[in-house]
């Protein structure tokens, strides 16, 4: 009989805040107090957390909700939230999809794939239809919401997109005259863009090409892009804390479309000056404030750099003053020269446009508590102060308030402070170590600095503690006591239930990279590098209460016994049968002793490279050992033979357990492995096959712990979440695991080299057709591929029995394809509809690409009856017009088809004659009722007042809106 395993998959993910992956995006919605119309909160942040998206309540530190779309497990990249419709954002993954997020209901709208490589930034334009996305593949792909295609991909920069921006001309100008905002139709829009290669460009989205291309930054790449909020400039950024600043000329741009014929050399951008952060890293986000006039710089140190924008009287008073220590100067001087140099610098100062370093002057710095990833606005009511949203690397969310004040003549920089942060989630450094309580509902966590306590159910944090750099730590038996061993060769002791620190012993001259508690539960024992391993007693001494006689309990850990081995020790493991104590050493070697007598019992050779963590099973004959070597060895503990050596995994493993306790007898010899290529394997020790993979993690996985009974296992790893894989009640068979793996593996090279083909004769071309083929893709079209074929048959089939029919009225119908029937008797046109209707808008036109040619006579004679019918006219009109441009060359040559479309033309357009006039009908109704409705809000009040001396009374009409 085939022998089954039970599959784990994973149930949850903790101890994230937020990732360095993304940008942070915050929002103002909260709940509003009684008697006022204000958010009481201090607003939400959207930020990644690895593959999810959380939304945190920055003031209580609570999580609001969790985005995760089961189908994707790759990181987030970008995160952008639509202006117009404050519930959609636009996130994007480093698999190059994007998906449009609902931010009520928390699913996915629609989902764009287009890119190669990791979507790097996202921008909405003013109407929030189309979104524009740039990543790592250097091209900029268009998406229409509306419609849910990729319009276009712009190719002209050489290196990952750093700053996207919808520049509209026509609003920006018409709403510094009037209000009135102009059609859609007559919308121009231009895409500003920089990319790594040091450009920035400036495209005209309606004509889809570059029309115009600087250099943005001096000394190599361009890292930063941000826009004023009117649109009049913009400021990139480089390396060397290097600054650029750009006016862009709106009126010029809005008038670019009616010179396009035209051969004129007029530049839209211009470049106003260059600044110089104080900080000489990398610029990795530039930030407007929506509201007032400062810009928020940083880089990838732990600093943010407030900016100012001077308001004209500002900088003309800066001006006088220069003017005026000139004339001093030329005074003191009394040179001729200098007079003329004085003057000189007059005419230089009444110039409109004075130097950029004028204008926009640092106001201050803001100190973080970590290495900045990323910022964002606030903008709260009720406070005069900036505040400023920060995201650190690492795992931190901090808000800090600058207030407004200007710099006095004291020359002090403006205060600030950190008002709230959310850090309570997740640890500031990688997790070390992991460990369980006896009943499994709490876990410990221990990193360099901090040690936590989680709810294993809830995923709480129910205490967090300030430890040491820890290395290892465990429960004491009862569950109250943790031990943590440190880098430094401290034990230290922490009492959950008080929150407190208990003991800190010296235990060892080097770290403690290992420790185990003994089987009986009464001590404990520690291997360090100080090529020692140290057995400690538990003990309950006495203590007395300071100003008092009386005592009270306290545990001490006394050293009972050494063991000194001849290099440094990494692991220790006792056998659950308390009889033999392994401990494995730099030196390669796995040593095991007898417990009672600390004698030599076996001597284990065979790694290459040091064992970091090994187990030992439940019955006490096996024990498995994972080392730097990447290879899993398992030895029988009786003569200490080797029984197979594993190639386990493509990096260091750092850590391998058996069950501690299995229910069935089976699962004895099961055990799990954890490695820095951040995945985690069960095998079987008696088969020694691989029985599961399992993926998730996006960084190395330092520490792993699993249940007593093996119900689910724990890992944490450098992407700082900590994971929970669950047993569930489906079974696993290996050879399907197998098989299953070799699919993935074909499917991943055969989306690689359809990638490839795409880049034939393209370069030539500025836009291009936005379409990534993909598995899903693959496999849409060959659906719509077997549904023709089938079709088409019954299609015949069917109208062979009608026409006899009608001179054999009570001929049997004919025996049709079983699928058909399955179906419910469904037509053969409707099933073809249906499968073309299924396909996600975003992925039709590239399945549609999937279909030869020869399959188009069959797809236009079904199109020909829905246009018959009027069935779907929206898609079918899309199927219809994507195959005519695609195909066009080929269908002009083709009389077979040319007659087809013939017949099909006249149906057509009357069909979509009646649908405009509907559409038409319709929307003159909407206005009418909006009218009405706008009436209604139109209250006539009566004023009745009596003129001075006369008993007349005029009534004045007020009209309030």
């Amino acid at each position: 009989m085939v022998k089954t395993y039970s599959k784990y998959e994973q149930t949850n993910a903790f101890g994230v805040v937020a990732t360095a992956t993304s940008n942070i995006v915050w929002t103002s919605e909260g709940v509003t107090q009684p008697g006022s119309k204000w958010p009481a909160g201090a607003g939400r942040a959207y930020v990644a957390a690895n593959e999810e998206v959380l939304c945190w309540d920055i003031k209580k530190g609570e999580l609001l909700s969790r985005w995760r779309d089961s189908s994707c497990t790759d990181e987030v990249t970008a995160i952008c939230r639509s202006d117009v419709d404050p519930d959609v954002f636009a996130i994007g993954y480093s698999d190059g999809s994007i998906r449009i997020w609902d931010a009520q209901t928390g699913t996915v709208i629609i989902s764009f794939n287009g890119h190669k490589s990791a979507v790097t930034i996202l921008c909405f334009d003013s109407s929030g239809v189309r979104l524009a996305s740039g990543a790592r593949d250097t091209d900029i792909v268009i998406w229409d919401l509306v419609s849910e295609v990729g319009l276009f991909k712009l190719r002209g920069h050489k290196g990952q997109i750093t700053g996207l921006h919808f520049i509209h001309p026509v609003t920006a100008t018409n709403t510094e005259t009037n209000d009135t905002v102009p059609e859609l139709d007559t919308d121009q829009a231009f895409l500003l863009s920089t990319s790594k290669d040091a450009l920035i460009k400036i495209w005209d989205v309606n004509t889809q090409h570059c029309i115009e291309t600087h250099i943005a930054q001096s000394n190599g790449e361009c890292w930063a892009m941000g826009v004023s909020l009117d649109g009049s400039g913009c400021i990139t950024a480089g390396n060397d804390g290097e600054l650029k600043v750009w006016s862009i000329d709106l009126p010029g741009l809005s008038n670019a479309s009616s010179s396009l014929g035209e051969a004129t050399d007029q530049r839209y951008l211009r470049e106003r000056g260059t600044l110089y952060r104080q900080g000489k890293d990398r610029t990795l986000e530039i930030s407007f404030n929506r509201r007032s006039n400062y810009i928020a710089i940083h880089g990838s140190e732990k600093a943010v750099e407030i900016w100012r924008i001077r308001t004209e009287g500002e900088v003309q008073k800066s001006l006088a003053r220069k003017r005026k220590r000139r004339r001093e100067k030329a005074k003191n001087e009394l040179s001729k020269d200098a007079e003329e140099e004085a003057d000189a610098g007059e005419e230089k100062a009444n110039i409109a446009d004075a130097e950029i370093g004028e204008v926009i002057v640092p106001f201050v710095t803001v100190r973080t508590a970590g290495k900045v990833r990323s910022i964002s606005w606030m903008q709260s009511r009720g406070t005069k102060k900036l505040q400023l949203l920060v995201g650190t690397s690492n795992n931190l969310l901090d808000i800090y308030e600058v207030s407004q004040k200007g710099k006095a003549k004291s020359e002090e920089s403006p205060e600030y402070t950190r008002t709230m942060s959310v850090e309570l989630a997740g640890h500031r450094n990688d997790i070390r170590a992991l460990a369980l309580s006896s009943d499994d509902r709490m876990l410990a966590s221990a990193s360099s600095g901090g040690l936590k306590i989680w709810n294993v159910r809830t995923q709480n944090c129910l205490r967090t503690l300030e430890c040491g750099y820890a290395l290892c730590c465990a429960f004491l038996p009862g569950d109250k006591i943790v031990l943590v061993g440190t880098k430094d060769g401290e034990i230290e002791l922490f009492d959950i239930a008080a929150s407190s620190l208990l003991d800190k012993i010296d235990a060892h001259e080097g770290a403690i990279w290992t420790l185990q508690v003994h089987p009986d539960g009464k001590s404990v024992v520690t291997g360090s590098a100080d090529k020692s391993v140290k057995f400690w007693d538990f003990e309950i001494v006495q203590e007395e209460i300071p100003g008092t006689k009386r005592t009270t309990p306290r545990l001490q850990l006394v050293q009972s016994r050494i063991l000194k081995v001849s290099d440094d020790v990494l692991s220790v493991h006792f056998s659950p049968d308390s009889r033999l104590l392994a401990v494995s050493t730099l030196d390669n070697t796995v040593k095991v002793f007898f417990v009672d007598s600390l004698k030599l019992f076996l001597n284990l050779y065979g790694h290459k490279l040091p064992v970091l963590n090994m187990s030992i099973s439940s019955d006490s004959k096996l024990i498995a050992t994972c080392s730097a070597d990447k290879n899993v060895r398992i030895w029988g503990l009786d003569f200490g033979d080797c029984h197979k050596a594993l190639f386990g995994h493509d990096d260091s493993i750092m850590q391998i357990a058996f069950i501690p306790h299995p229910v069935d007898q089976e699962e004895k010899h099961i055990f799990f492995s954890a490695s820095k290529d951040k995945v985690v394997k069960s095998w079987d020790g008696d088969k020694f096959e691989q029985i599961q993979k399992f993926k998730g993690h996006h960084g190395e996985i330092w520490a792993m712990a699993i249940a007593r009974t093996g119900d689910f296992l724990i890992t944490a790893a450098h992407d700082k979440s900590i994971r929970i894989w669950s047993r569930t009640d489906e079974p696993i068979f290996l050879e399907e695991e197998r098989e299953r793996e070799l699919e993935g593996l074909y499917e991943t090279t055969l989306a690689t080299s359809l990638e490839d083909d795409g880049q034939v004769d393209e370069h030539s071309t500025e836009a291009v057709a936005a379409s990534k083929q993909t598995i899903s893709t693959l496999t849409a079209g060959e659906r719509i591929g077997e549904a023709l074929e089938l079709g088409l048959t019954d299609l015949e089939l069917v109208r062979d029995w009608e026409a006899q029919k009608l001179s054999k009225p009570n001929l049997a119908p004919p025996q049709r394809n079983p699928l058909f029937l399955a179906l419910g008797n469904i037509s053969a046109e409707r099933h073809v509809l249906k499968t073309l209707a299924k396909i996600p808008a975003a992925q039709l036109h590239d399945a549609l690409l999937v279909l030869p040619f020869s399959a188009l006579p069959a797809l236009f004679t079904f199109i020909a009856i829905w246009v018959q019918r009027q069935w779907n006219v929206t898609l079918t009109c899309r199927v219809l017009f994507f195959m005519l441009k695609t195909h066009q060359k080929q269908i002009v040559a083709s009389r077979e088809l040319k007659s087809a479309l013939e017949a099909m033309r006249s149906d057509l357009r009357r069909t979509l004659g009646g649908m405009k006039d509907l559409i038409g009908f319709n929307i003159a109704a909407l206005k009418f009722v909006s009218e009405r409705v706008d009436e209604m809000g139109i209250v006539r009040l009566e004023d009745v007042e009596e003129a001075e001396g006369k008993s007349v009374k005029k009534r004045a009409f007020v009209d309030v809106a």
